[in-house]
């Protein structure tokens, strides 16, 4: 998708004019890799490393995270009873 940096903002090409340049500014887009020296990189990552690499390998999920999980499982849990029950 076409960057534009001097409006900090993505266009898409159907909103971009005829020539491929900015609609508010003028300058010419470049589709794909931005204006500059700039490589596309994929989504979820930061300077292309993943949220994996970024997190590190000792990475957990946090406490409250769990707690809602299990919260869930209770939950779920006492509806089946309580659907079995009803039966």
């Amino acid at each position: 998708m076409p960057f534009c940096e001097d409006c900090a903002k993505y266009w898409a090409p159907s909103a971009m004019r005829e020539d491929g340049s900015c609609p508010t500014c003028g300058r010419t887009l470049e589709h794909g890799t931005g204006t500059g020296a700039q490589t596309a990189v994929a989504p979820g990552s930061i300077d292309g490393k993943t949220l994996r690499e970024l997190a590190g390998k000792d990475a957990k999920a946090p406490w409250h995270f769990k707690l809602l999980v299990v919260a869930l499982i209770v939950y779920l849990g006492w509806r089946l009873v309580s659907l079995i029950g009803v039966v």
